[in-house]
């Protein structure tokens, strides 16, 4: 009988999290999906806390997908509230290294033993709009790294940054224009590259770009 592998994924119960924790389970993962109501993962302890719950009912910690975020608000540079900072690093940034953090002794005991932070384009260009998100984004494309660094050789970290694959009703058009494909992408496509990493056992260390050539136009 095959060994059932364990994962965590938070921002579980957002659109990329569920197609992320969807494919995981079709390809044989028990899967928790954690979303806010599982706790704020701004805080160190919330963090740690879930990690420990999820590894004690699912026996094990082999593969965290870390897709929770927050501070996603257009503003102004002028407008940016002390708030909207601490709302974009909190989740996105510092729950990443937390998670990652909490996560670490359980992954080190598995054959897996897989991080994936799921990052955004936004780590790479600069939007007016979305100064704290873009700061955070970029603060978590560096914890790949640094986390690749400091888990290896035991654990593999990687990332996955999203281009327009969960795009509003009626921005479909404007967002395919961003992109080389001339087409939005879905969840999905996030799904299917967390599914990539983890067969790819020689991978870590790296963010793969999953948005249609948006960072190229």
């Amino acid at each position: 009988m095959a060994e059932t592998r364990a994962a965590l994924v938070t921002g579980g119960t957002g659109r990329v999290g569920r197609a992320v924790a969807a494919r995981l389970e079709a390809d044989g993962f028990r899967v928790l999906a954690a979303g806010r109501a599982e706790g704020d993962l701004s805080s160190a302890s919330a963090a740690h806390a879930l990690v420990e719950r999820t590894a004690s009912e699912l026996g094990g910690l082999d593969l965290v997908v870390h897709a929770a975020s927050d501070g996603f608000v257009p503003r102004a540079v002028d407008d940016v509230l002390e708030e909207d900072w601490d709302a974009a690093f909190g989740a996105t940034a510092k729950g990443s290294f937390f998670v990652a953090q909490a996560a670490a002794p359980h992954l080190r005991a598995s054959s897996i033993g897989l991080l994936v932070l799921v990052e955004d384009v936004a780590a790479y260009q600069p939007w007016p709009s979305f100064a704290p998100h873009c700061a955070a984004k970029a603060a978590q494309a560096m914890l790949t790294k640094v986390l690749a660094r400091a888990l290896a050789p035991d654990v593999r970290v990687c990332g996955v940054a999203p281009g327009p694959v969960a795009v509003l009703p009626g921005q479909e058009e404007r967002r395919a224009a961003e992109t080389l494909l001339g087409r939005v992408g879905a969840p999905e496509d996030v799904a299917e590259a967390v599914a990539y990493l983890v067969g790819a056992s020689f991978v870590t260390g790296t963010s793969l770009v999953v948005d249609g050539g948006r960072l190229l136009r």
